[in-house]
């Protein structure tokens, strides 16, 4: 009895890995942002739980779970929680994670530097990743490209 338990917890281990490597590898991760007001996370999908933590508008987390009314995500830290489907915006944003990101004028690092962005600074997604960058948009009014590994969020 002892083994085919053992065989299961083994099985449930490599089950995932093996519906990665099938997939080819593709895992994109799905990323939402709170909308244009703060949001209060939840250690469960109800509003009787216990509060976590309070985000600031437009904060880029990882959606994990979707229920009906409520998303499970996961915030920069890997810490995760629950967050009313309500609160979140339809517009990406990504967090800068670097102590200091390069914007810059094309997704090249010979390009022009258009500005830089300190630790927590939110850039709004103006196009898809491309070869490793990201098209942003500051909301002072600046744009241009940021390497994917320099935020979170992408």
């Amino acid at each position: 009895m002892q083994n085919k338990s053992k065989q299961r917890i083994e099985m449930s281990r490599i089950l995932p890995c093996l519906l990665f490597l099938i997939s080819g590898g593709a895992c994109a991760l799905d990323f939402v942002a709170v909308g244009d007001q703060s949001a209060i996370l939840y250690d469960a999908p109800s509003l009787k739980a216990n509060k976590l933590l309070v985000v600031s508008p437009h904060y880029p987390l990882e959606a994990v779970v979707t229920l009906e009314s409520w998303v499970k995500v996961r915030d920069n830290n890997g810490k995760l929680a629950w967050v009313e489907k309500a609160l979140l915006g339809g517009t990406h944003y990504v967090m800068v994670t670097s102590p200091l990101a390069d914007i810059r004028q094309a997704a090249s690092d010979q390009s022009p530097l258009v500005f830089r962005a300190k630790t927590g600074v939110l850039l709004d997604v103006s196009g898809n990743p491309d070869n490793g960058w990201i098209a942003v948009h500051h909301q002072d009014g600046q744009s241009g490209y940021v390497k994917a590994s320099q935020v979170w969020g992408g």
